[in-house]
């Protein structure tokens, strides 16, 4: 039997494909063989498990029916001794059940009968890269999931976890608990990095151009124009706000999760599609499916892995580091001075249950941070408004995009006419317009006035 320390220092890549068809195992060692990959077979998962003691494999393929056991048994043997090793699973055309339970099992990805040989030369090269993965939380979405408490170390390591694979997630939360950056995160940290991060919100696709703007279309001239679904091909769509999403795209959702096909709005013809899904709600979707509002059978796919994010209320202790990591985000981001937090204001904010989460203690320190005299944060610096009326959230800053612009044009003419009046003498400008000087450098900044 050979030393497996020994064995991981050569530089060759090599698979091990079980399944109890000779044939199959043939198919797919030619093709992995095609890409350099070298390829040990085995017929069952006896002859599996003493390969892998043998030598060190990079890759697993195991088919689900196997003579002394099955591949969900060896996807746990595998994550147990073997757990830098992806293992993929094959399974029967359309069986959407064994493909979950293989997922939740801890497999890397599914694939399905009949064997595509460029699916199996994807399969094994996007496997390959998880060794090239940090496994380090991106920099961009320390702000949302930043603290030293148990629910956010506990959310980290399974933000790790989840990375590794290509498995859909529901991210389950209030509104203003950071699902996106949390889906952004699990993106970045995935083998689909370097592709494709697309969001879409579901309350948004309400318009009669909706299955265009998210499927493509073909025109008349019969030019194929991509949508944001075909946008994030190699990458990740996150779709937040599902619970709006229709009832005719929950269809076609479905059948891209479980075929990876999908058809553009008049084309004749199907194109084929690898992406992840992530999606996100505020909303009880399994209530919502139960009432029927809701596809169950869609419910039962995207929640291959439930992701819940702590409200921010749950981790109180942690709310002075982000409240210090997002003043020093302002303040580098606007070329402004640091500013610190008194005590009494600190309190204040600790003990504020935030309706809004992490997005309305954002939007307080804002205000507070641009609209202070001094160098401290005083507790009377600071508002605390919820941003939606108690009762529930369904609705983020994007879906009233028009509303912003609007109103940035409006502060835009105000700070330019006042500045034109004092001739840009930007104190006097401050005094015109009735806020502080800190206030008129934050809005010049934003506005990318000079």
């Amino acid at each position: 039997m050979t030393d497996r320390k020994t064995t991981a220092m050569l530089p060759d890549l090599c698979a091990l494909i079980v399944d109890d068809e000779q044939d199959i195992r043939a198919l797919i060692g030619m093709a992995l063989e095609r890409i350099d990959i070298q390829c040990e077979q085995a017929a069952n998962v006896t002859e599996a498990m003493a390969l892998l003691e043998s030598r060190n494999f990079h890759f697993c393929i195991t088919d689900m029916k196997l003579p002394d056991g099955d591949g969900v048994q060896l996807i746990h043997h595998c994550n147990r001794n073997y757990p830098d090793m992806p293992v993929a699973m094959i399974t029967a055309f359309g069986n959407m059940e064994v493909g979950v339970n293989a997922l939740k099992a801890g497999a890397f990805d599914v694939v399905a009968k009949p064997l595509d040989i460029q699916q199996l030369r994807n399969l094994a090269t996007a496997a390959l890269r998880l060794s090239k993965v940090t496994g380090t939380l991106p920099e961009q979405c320390t702000n949302l999931i930043i603290g030293d408490s148990s629910p956010m170390k506990e959310l980290r390591t399974t933000l790790r976890k989840v990375g590794r694979t290509q498995a859909p997630v529901f991210i389950q939360g209030e509104y203003g608990t950071g699902k996106e950056g949390i889906a952004r995160a699990i993106h970045l940290l995935s083998t689909r990095a370097t592709h494709p991060f697309i969001t879409v919100n579901c309350d948004a696709l309400q318009d009669e151009n909706a299955a265009a703007t998210l499927f493509g279309y073909c025109d008349d001239s019969g030019t194929l124009h991509h949508g944001l679904v075909q946008n994030a091909n190699l990458g990740t769509l996150f779709l937040n706000n599902i619970e709006h999403l229709s009832t005719e795209f929950q269809a076609q959702l479905l059948q891209l999760l479980t075929d990876k096909k999908v058809r553009a709005l008049h084309d004749a013809q199907e194109q084929d599609l690898d992406v992840r899904i992530i999606s996100a709600s505020s909303a009880d979707l399994p209530a919502l499916a139960s009432a029927c509002h809701f596809r169950q059978d869609l419910l039962f796919r995207i929640r291959v892995v439930h992701l819940s994010v702590p409200p921010l209320r749950t981790h109180r202790e942690d709310i002075p580091q982000l409240t210090t990591h997002l003043l020093q985000t302002y303040a580098s981001q606007w070329d402004m001075p640091e500013v610190s937090v008194s005590d009494e204001a600190l309190q204040a904010i600790s003990e504020y249950d935030f309706p809004g989460n992490t997005r309305e203690l954002d939007a307080i320190l804002q205000r507070a941070f641009t609209l202070m005299e001094g160098e401290e944060i005083q507790l009377s610096d600071l508002s605390f408004e919820p941003e939606t009326p108690q009762g529930g959230y369904h609705s983020n800053s994007e879906a009233v995009g028009d509303l912003e612009g609007y109103l940035e044009r409006l502060e835009r003419e105000a700070i330019e006419e006042a500045l034109n009046a004092t001739r840009w003498n930007k104190t006097a400008a401050a005094e015109r317009l009735g806020i502080s000087f800190r206030a008129l450098r934050y809005r010049l900044k934003k506005l990318a006035i000079d």
